[in-house]
């Protein structure tokens, strides 16, 4: 049977109270929130895109999804990695979209184990790489200097990014086969990474040396720092995904 492959994509949870003109009556209840730009490019690529709350055991999921996605947002939580906590402000992650969420740390750390030892192909997006690098025990640079390159773009979504904004990708490697030599993308992070978690390698970086790709030798284990899912033109990295993600089904049957 040709069934397209199940691939996963983590979101985050929030009270709908920051929803502007939501109903006062829904006090404290939240939703799960995901950004839709994911599911309409794996879809477009051939894949069954379908979302994962932090109610999806990892374990169980993993026994039916085909590839898993490990989406953007807020920093993740610096004791996960030795950073410095008295930065972390005491704000409820459901009422503050940029407050650390510990549950969706618990949750993703959990869900990058859970693929990463079952050989399911993995993309991290943005936070998504450094979720990955953090969870295999890496650590981050907690605030980029300010330099020639923009990496917290003024630009909205979607875009290509900043003509300066060019990431070079070691030959060999899994992102120079995806992305080529070289591709202009688009930035939007205040943090990076420095030491590379248990079996990651840096395989693209931009001129100022800030880390862009990460990946797992002979692993279907690719991190990029920029957003494929908003870039304006077509980008491979949700290609690769639905196409990883293809070969493991097929090898299931």
């Amino acid at each position: 049977m040709n069934r397209p492959p199940l691939i996963g994509i983590t979101g985050r949870r929030f009270e709908l109270s920051l929803i502007a003109g939501s109903d006062p009556r829904y006090g404290k209840a939240c939703m799960d929130s995901f950004m839709s730009a994911f599911a309409n490019r794996i879809a477009q690529a051939g894949g069954l895109p379908v979302h994962l709350p932090y109610d999806a055991a990892p374990d169980d999921a993993c026994e039916w999804l085909s590839g898993v996605v490990i989406t953007g947002g807020q920093d993740v939580h610096p004791a996960r990695w030795g950073g410095d906590t008295a930065v972390v402000r005491d704000i409820d992650p459901r009422t503050d979209t940029n407050a650390h969420d510990p549950e969706r740390d618990d949750y993703e750390f959990a869900l990058t184990h859970a693929v990463v030892d079952r050989g399911i192909p993995v993309l991290g997006v943005c936070r998504g790489l450094q979720v990955l690098n953090t969870a295999l025990g890496g650590t981050l640079i907690a605030d980029l200097p300010a330099g020639p390159i923009p990496h917290l773009s003024p630009q909205s979504a979607p875009t290509d990014g900043d003509a300066v904004h060019v990431v070079r990708f070691e030959p060999g490697s899994t992102a120079a086969r995806v992305f080529g030599p070289s591709m202009m993308t688009n930035s939007w992070h205040h943090q990076a990474v420095d030491r590379c978690g248990t079996g990651l390698i840096v395989t693209g970086r931009t001129s100022d040396g800030v880390v862009e790709a990460v990946e797992a030798p002979g692993a279907p284990i690719l991190g990029v720092q920029w957003h494929p899912e908003w870039m304006d033109s077509d980008d491979p990295a949700m290609s690769w995904i639905v196409d990883e993600s293809r070969s493991r089904q097929e090898a299931w049957q």
